[in-house]
């Protein structure tokens, strides 16, 4: 039987966090998950740049303007405060909650890995419960991208974690969590993109190299990104190669639902996993 370090890990996408009819947070949504969360769990959250950006109209009335990595940069700065306050409103009092912001230098280099890794582990003894994001405030894009070129020409294979799908399969495979769930604004994976009665409830296989195959036969069928700079299904369904390659169980499912129903099987949802 496989061991596994931490119960679950948990990705929330921006767009998951956000009431589109409303321009603001989906307090609703952020509350409920919060009130979930307990020691043993790590939680991976996007939406730093876009509630900021959200915020930022609120208060001046219109948007930034001029290079759009200095804004990308200002709105997350904005956006962390927001958001890890509100995380820290709705999880149970009784715990801890730590912010802890990565860039690629964390999976990349074996010291700092492991370090990051010492870090997560600790929490569930400490009653403590993490909250990671990429560290937007201060990464340059320029400079990430240098880096990213000169690992590439030492390393077979670079993290760049910008993508928080990819930082999630990464952290699950750090810490070997049991589960994975990464949670959008759809019910999971369709056969035709944009249909939910197409959903796809389950991909499996007898072995670690049939569920890869069964994984890249579906990736064939995620076209399209809910938002500019993001990935998509199709690169969801890439990150969690690794994962998949260790055990854990992934799932993909609609940040509407809770994550106990996700994982119990009482909602639709895409469920990946060894058979």
């Amino acid at each position: 039987m496989a061991k596994y370090d931490v119960e679950l890990v948990g990705k929330i996408g921006s767009m998951a966090l956000i009431n589109r009819e409303w321009g603001d947070i989906d307090y609703n949504t952020i509350a409920r998950i919060s009130r979930e969360l307990h020691p043993g769990m790590i939680w991976v959250t996007s939406g730093a740049t876009e509630i900021g950006r959200l915020d930022y109209i609120k208060r001046n009335g219109i948007e930034l303007e001029g290079d759009e990595t200095l804004i990308k940069t200002d709105y997350s700065a904005q956006g962390q405060a927001i958001l890890m306050q509100n995380y820290r409103t709705f999880i149970d009092e009784r715990y801890s909650v730590r912010q802890i912001l990565v860039e690629h230098q964390h999976f990349n280099d074996v010291e700092k890995a492991k370090s990051l890794r010492d870090l997560l582990l600790r929490c569930p003894s400490q009653k403590a419960i993490p909250i990671i994001n990429y560290n937007d405030a201060v990464c340059s894009e320029e400079n990430r991208k240098f880096e990213i070129m000169n690992l590439k020409t030492k390393m077979d294979r670079v993290i760049q974690g910008v993508d928080n799908d990819e930082t999630a399969s990464h952290i699950a495979c750090l810490v070997k969590a049991k589960r994975l769930v990464i949670l959008t604004s759809v019910d999971g994976i369709y056969r035709e993109a944009g249909n939910p009665d197409t959903l796809i409830d389950l991909i499996t296989g007898s072995t670690d190299e049939e569920v890869i195959q069964a994984v890249d036969e579906c990736k064939a069928c995620c076209k399209g990104t809910s938002r500019k700079g993001s990935g998509g299904a199709e690169s969801k369904l890439e990150y969690i190669k690794e994962p998949l390659s260790y055990g854990a169980e992934v799932y993909i499912a609609n940040a509407k639902y809770s994550l106990k129903d996700i994982v119990e099987g009482r909602v639709p949802r895409t469920l990946i996993k060894r058979s």
